[in-house]
């Protein structure tokens, strides 16, 4: 698995950009040979987690720090299907707000011809540990983002 981390700059706000490689696993293909599509969930996870350890803020730090990011709402849109052994390129875009809600965008591009295969988004919400409920954006992630 490999990663990019970037900066980007679009219509005056900033965009938290991170490139992960997924190689679609045998078992990741449904009886049509076709990767099944709840496994593009599993996908964004994985392009998730990576952003934010890009970012300095691994999940397990958030959690150290007393905090969790639940996912609050998934949403796909599937183009084209993908196979076994294709690459994958899953772009995670977040833009930063001064909210408790981390709104991640997701494309899926192959990486042998860069079609774009799928997109989404999550929508993550932070969670007190201790109390179990919603809570601002700790000062640490806004550190981060902005």
């Amino acid at each position: 698995m490999t990663y990019k981390f970037r900066r980007l700059v679009k219509r005056q706000d900033i965009l938290l950009s991170h490139t992960t490689t997924i190689r679609v696993r045998y078992a990741d293909t449904d009886q049509m040979g076709v990767v099944y599509y709840a496994k593009y969930l599993e996908y964004f996870e994985v392009a998730r987690t990576e952003m934010l350890r890009a970012m300095g803020l691994p999940y397990r730090q958030i959690e150290e720090k007393g905090f969790e990011l639940p996912v609050a709402s998934a949403s796909i849109k599937y183009y084209k299907g993908a196979v076994y052994d294709d690459e994958l390129l899953v772009m995670a875009t977040l833009t930063p707000k001064l909210s408790p809600k981390v709104e991640i965008h997701y494309e899926v591009k192959r990486a042998s011809d860069n079609e774009v295969i799928a997109e989404g988004e999550t929508v993550l919400v932070f969670v007190d540990r201790e109390t179990g409920k919603p809570a601002r954006a700790p000062q640490f992630y806004l550190d981060v983002i902005n």
